[in-house]
């Protein structure tokens, strides 16, 4: 993709650190060149305007904000994406999206990218040790990555820890910029 504007297609979720994506992705990748697309799950847009970032990413990017889906008629408010990511993943929409469910329009637009030829998804599952353990979690990883997603995971990336022991810190940001541009190479 030598010399093109490259588009990213994110998707933020009701999770800790969706409020970090302006500093952590969305500014140092458009500074890189690219181009953001931001939609929101409704939990996270609904916290995202009540603290007026999601008016700051969408000044940011030059594009609107979507959470909700649009009217029958409407063009595309967002142009194709190049990649996808979902920063953070709650526990939720990793189980919806290993099943398919595409109930809001942030999950209509990640399982329609899932099942795209050609069209990487990189996926930070924002998580705790509690969620780590349900019994369906791994078989929940598993079908994703059979999906081609590239989930950026591991003790080395996001160390978990038990539910409401969490230190504070950061996302992992680093490495989910670094597989956002390599999923694209």
């Amino acid at each position: 993709m030598g010399g093109t504007t490259r588009t990213l297609g994110l998707v933020g979720s009701g999770a800790g650190g969706v409020e970090g994506l302006r500093g952590g992705l969305v500014e140092p990748l458009v500074r890189s060149g690219w181009r953001i697309a931001v939609t929101l799950t409704p939990t996270a847009g609904r916290w995202l305007r009540a603290t007026g970032a999601a008016d700051e990413l969408a000044r940011i990017t030059g594009l609107p904000v979507r959470v909700d889906a649009r009217m029958p008629g409407d063009s595309r408010p967002h142009p194709s994406a190049d990649v996808y990511a979902v920063v953070p993943a709650s526990a939720n929409t990793i189980a919806k999206l290993a099943v398919g469910i595409a109930d809001n329009q942030a999950l209509t637009t990640i399982n329609e990218a899932i099942g795209t030829p050609g069209v990487p998804v990189v996926v930070f599952p924002r998580i705790n040790a509690a969620h780590a353990r349900h019994p369906r979690w791994d078989s929940h990883v598993a079908a994703l990555r059979a999906a081609g997603v590239h989930l950026v995971d591991g003790e080395d990336v996001w160390p978990l820890h038990e539910a409401r022991a969490e230190p504070p810190r950061d996302l992992p940001w680093q490495h989910i910029r670094e597989r956002i541009v390599t999923a694209t190479a």
